[in-house]
């Protein structure tokens, strides 16, 4: 097999993020491998642009990032955008529990974490330690995770302030795969407002609906950007 590179450590990092051909008939295997995988992501060429392929326990995203090339290819094509909870929505018990841990901490920001356990297929909250609250500034540690338990959504609150993601957000959430949510407005008589974006790949995609179950007491605030399918799978 030829060598994609002669450092063994440069080998290994283009070993772990594959870039694939989209055969112009019939299936790739190892395109199929990549889609089917627990965990990992790689990059499939078509004559109709680039697919990042990411592959989480709890998530299946397939998501163009680049337009066509314009020289001939002789692939075929990368196929739809499509964004997969492998876990299904959050129980929406466990949003109106973090609501309301919110408004005990007013006038101060505070924050919380969606997990889910791959092997009980049951969700948890967590609680994070904050080492600094305010009603503008926020410090809490990511927890550290027990086996089978991931992070499927970081979640904090503005206040009574807007929901928006700020550039220290931006900056937190640039190397993370996760559910990044922003919830704020509680003194608006029509209730707290969330903004919401799936972090992947070092983008910031955004979500068409809320990823909680059920008759919910928080409002997603509209995506600016292009949407994409977000579905839960029947389990």
């Amino acid at each position: 097999m030829t060598m994609l590179a002669d450092d063994q450590t440069a080998a290994a990092v283009l070993a772990a993020v594959p870039c694939y051909p989209v055969p112009p008939v019939g299936r790739s295997p190892t395109i199929d491998a990549l889609r089917d995988a627990r965990a990992g992501h790689g990059l499939a060429i078509g004559n109709d642009g680039v697919m990042l392929i990411l592959r989480r326990p709890w998530l299946e995203l397939d998501v163009p990032v680049a337009p066509p090339i314009s020289c001939y290819l002789p692939y075929g094509s990368i196929g739809g955008r499509r964004a997969d909870l492998r876990c299904g929505l959050i129980p929406g018990d466990h949003l109106d529990h973090i609501l309301d841990h919110f408004r005990a901490a007013l006038p101060n920001e505070e924050a919380a974490f969606v997990l889910w356990n791959e092997v009980t297929r049951e969700f948890a909250v967590h609680l994070p330690v904050i080492d600094e609250a305010t009603p503008s500034r926020l410090v809490y540690r990511t927890p550290g995770l027990e086996p089978d338990w991931h992070v499927v959504c970081d979640i904090h609150s503005h206040g009574t302030g807007p929901a928006f993601f700020s550039a220290t957000d931006n900056t937190d959430d640039a190397d993370a795969t996760k559910i990044s949510l922003v919830i704020g407005q509680f003194a608006d008589p029509n209730g707290p407002a969330m903004a919401a974006r799936l972090c992947a790949g070092g983008m910031f995609l955004p979500l068409p609906r809320n990823p909680f179950s059920g008759d919910l007491r928080c409002s997603l605030i509209p995506a600016t950007a292009t949407i994409f399918p977000l579905s839960s799978p029947i389990a």
